[in-house]
């Protein structure tokens, strides 16, 4: 069962079923089925109706996520969690993220190399040392996850020998991409790679190309190339088939020892042993409809214009995280059933101001401002961050 994420890009949900598609073949003996938490169809239960369906009683549940923050840790396992508690006879172990693992570094070097390759020839050589690479990851308020993006940068920079490497993301934590590219142009390179650390496309990969646009329009002297997302690479296949084998061997223990819900990460204290629970609910299934302002599936990111400036495109509601709730039985090494000095012993038997009973009729006509909100994120006012990211739109 491989567990994305969603998207209203129809172009996006297109190449998650082509990738899902292409791993079929790897598991001849097995079915292999996919589902969304939110924003497109099929949705995760859905998937999992079918390879029950077909006979199934244990479910391998591996979550289409480069790196594990909430989505990972959180909601995806709370949809597993509630399917298996309604299902009897029907054991879901669930794998970890892809994470940084070599695969995936030869993934994204592949692409990069692409991109070099392609600019050499239209433009001409220039040496690696002349060249700094812009890696640009999704940005979350996990710093964990986001500290996984400079690591990769780093391994990239190093193994492939660029003049400089730096770091920027595309929404919620800092540098954004368009800050983080003029401050890149400062550094006199003549060419820099813009490499968006992503698998699929969507309305995010759209806006980190137009801020690159933007960004070498104002530095003519700079050559400015943006490097193709990872999309169904070789080597992320191959990642994939290695995170069912964890499974199956045991090994797949999901990386706790940064974990904000667990450790006192600097700056991120007040959210250890916070209430882990799924905030995708409400959008669960809310499929791609036919969008006035794209043109053949192609996000244009015109629809932008017309939302409200919001950090979020999806509904604000922040369950938050407890890993005291029973996730032994899925075998996924992240139970936190761990001793470690705060224990957790208050045991959430608190609501933490909202009981979760909203008084709505589930018509999905409500605003969703249930007065419970993401934890509020330490640098939200830094000046290259998250309170700029939709002055241009």
């Amino acid at each position: 069962m491989i567990c994305g994420h969603g998207s209203r890009n129809k172009e996006a949900v297109g190449q998650f079923a082509q990738l899902a598609e292409r791993l079929r073949p790897k598991f001849p003996d097995w079915p292999v089925d996919y589902g969304y938490l939110e924003f497109a169809n099929p949705v995760i239960a859905n998937g999992l109706d079918n390879l029950v369906a077909q006979g199934c009683t244990r479910i391998l549940a591996v979550p289409g996520m480069l790196f594990a923050a909430g989505h990972a840790k959180n909601d995806i396992p709370s949809v597993l969690n509630a399917y298996q508690a309604k299902t009897p006879g029907i054991t879901i172990e669930y794998g970890r993220e892809l994470g940084l693992d070599l695969k995936m570094i030869k993934a994204a070097g592949a692409r990069i190399q692409e991109a070099v390759d392609a600019a050499n020839a239209e433009h001409g050589e220039v040496a690696l040392t002349d060249t700094m690479l812009m890696v640009v990851g999704r940005g979350a308020s996990d710093p964990d996850a986001n500290s996984n993006v400079n690591k990769l940068m780093r391994l990239l920079w190093e193994g492939m020998g660029f003049g400089w490497g730096e770091v920027c993301y595309s929404g919620v934590t800092f540098p954004l991409v368009e800050p983080g590219l003029e401050h890149a142009a400062r550094l006199g390179y003549k060419r820099i790679i813009v490499f968006p650390y992503f698998l699929f496309t969507g309305i995010l990969v759209r806006r980190i190309y137009n801020f690159t646009d933007e960004v070498a329009a104002r530095h003519p002297d700079m050559q400015f190339v943006k490097a193709g997302y990872l999309n169904d690479q070789d080597y992320v296949i191959e990642t994939f088939v290695d995170r069912v084998a964890e499974i199956l061997e045991g090994t797949n223990n999901m990386n706790c020892q940064l974990c904000k819900y667990r450790a006192q990460v600097l700056g991120f204290e007040a959210e250890v042993g916070l209430q882990q629970e799924s905030h995708h609910h409400h959008v669960e299934g809310v499929d791609t409809k036919d969008c006035e302002y794209c043109e053949d599936n192609k996000c244009t990111n015109e629809c932008l214009k017309h939302q409200p400036s919001t950090g979020h495109h999806h509904h604000d509601h922040s369950h938050v995280h407890d890993h005291g709730h029973d996730q032994a039985h899925h075998h996924h090494g992240h139970d936190h059933q761990h001793d470690h000095e705060h224990s957790h012993g208050h045991h959430h038997d608190h609501d933490h101001g909202h009981s979760h009973d909203h008084g709505h009729d589930h018509d999905h006509g409500h605003s969703h401002d249930h007065g419970h909100h993401h934890h509020p994120y330490p640098h939200a006012d830094h000046p290259h961050g998250p309170k700029s990211m939709y002055k241009k739109d």
